[in-house]
């Protein structure tokens, strides 16, 4: 049976337990071994089934835990605008990949239990695909918003849609960052000081020459490159031409940069900072290709704390990221809008969180040898 084929007959199979409700949402189905030997095929075959099942949102990871059926229920098509029920709209940049899964999960489990329907879009991080969803959104008559903005380093020329709800008083929040223009109402990672603490760490570790991979084309991203500069400055650290390599949504060539940069073995950083926990597994994928060991000759970062951060056997270092209850915070946030109640909770227009360092074995202290002596 072709590779394809076999992947096909597990997706369907999975999707038919679904269907027949014989799996129920947010059950946990089987573990990645079990389905290998129910289905008699290789564990890349159930990877990549299970994977598409994410994508498409029939499944979701939860870190730690392992991979749950989606309620799909919650994802069909927006309600009509007759509908008596109150509808709640939720736009992330993705939706069924890394942490979104748990974000969407806090919004669905508070929304549900007060009642409300949801109805789900994702932009994949295109102003156009934002500007469809908004509009479809605005079209279904939503009670509240809640959204994750695309590109948000960039003007975005979909600014006049949150206007319009704006004016006709449908509340809106943003979550992960915002667009300044409009000074909305948003619940955010303080990113300057996860990037600031992920770097300090390292530099406390011992490390000088330190490289940061960031994305541009989001305000996460350079806030964190905003907080690896400072950390370079509060500890007297010099800088260098090659300590940022960056990346857009669209063009993520910074692996062919990192090769460059590694290409010098006598001029490496010993230490890397990343965007986020799926960049650094894929950096830690290039460090297996140059025979760089983690942490002994390099050490690395990742952001998020999410399921990749522990995916591996190199367990990453990550900034937390509070994922399920910044999710619950937003649902409360919208609903409390929505119902005009007097809650003293919501009283503020911006919530941010602190973040938090989780240290696993991917960092370590950098240890030299000179004239037999072991300096730390």
């Amino acid at each position: 049976m072709a590779q394809q084929t076999k992947v096909s007959m597990v997706k369907e199979k999975i999707k038919e337990w679904i269907i027949d409700g014989k799996v129920l949402p947010g059950d946990k189905i089987y573990s990645e071994n079990e389905l290998v030997k129910m289905f008699e095929v290789s564990r890349h075959t159930v990877r990549q089934a299970v994977g598409d099942l994410v994508h498409e949102g029939w499944l979701y990871r939860e870190q730690g835990a392992g991979t749950f059926c989606s309620n799909r229920s919650n994802q069909v098509q927006p309600q009509s605008a007759n509908s008596t029920g109150k509808n709640i709209g939720v736009i992330t940049t993705y939706i069924s990949d890394y942490i979104f899964p748990s974000i969407i999960k806090g919004i669905e489990s508070y929304l549900t239990s007060h009642g409300y329907s949801l109805t789900f879009a994702c932009t994949d991080n295109d102003p156009e695909k934002e500007k469809q969803c908004l509009e479809t959104m605005i079209n279904s008559n939503i009670d509240g918003l809640i959204v994750e903005p695309t590109r948000s380093s960039s003007y975005n020329p979909n600014l006049h849609y949150y206007l319009e709800m704006e004016q006709n008083n449908t509340p809106f929040l943003m979550i992960n960052q915002y667009y300044p223009q409009l000074n909305p109402p948003y619940i955010i990672l303080d990113d300057e000081k996860g990037g600031f603490i992920a770097t300090d760490h390292l530099i406390k570790l011992g490390h000088k020459k330190i490289i940061g991979l960031f994305k541009s084309d989001d305000l996460q991203g350079l806030n964190r490159m905003e907080g690896f500069i400072r950390a370079f400055r509060e500890n007297n650290i010099p800088f260098f031409p090659e300590m940022f390599i960056t990346f857009t949504t669209k063009e993520r060539d910074f692996l062919s940069k990192l090769k460059e940069v590694l290409k010098d073995a006598t001029n490496r950083p010993t230490a890397i900072v990343c965007y986020n926990d799926e960049i650094a597994v894929q950096v830690l994928n290039v460090l297996r290709e140059y025979d760089i060991k983690v942490p002994e000759d390099l050490s690395i970062i990742g952001y998020d704390n999410s399921y990749l951060s522990i995916a591996t056997e190199t367990k990453l270092t990550s900034v937390n990221h509070p994922k399920m209850d910044m999710g619950i915070e937003a649902a409360k946030w919208i609903v409390a809008e929505v119902e005009k109640r007097d809650n003293k909770d919501n009283t503020s227009r911006q919530k941010v969180y602190e973040p938090e360092l989780k240290v696993r074995n991917s960092t370590s202290s950098l240890i030299k040898v000179e004239d037999s002596k072991i300096i730390i």
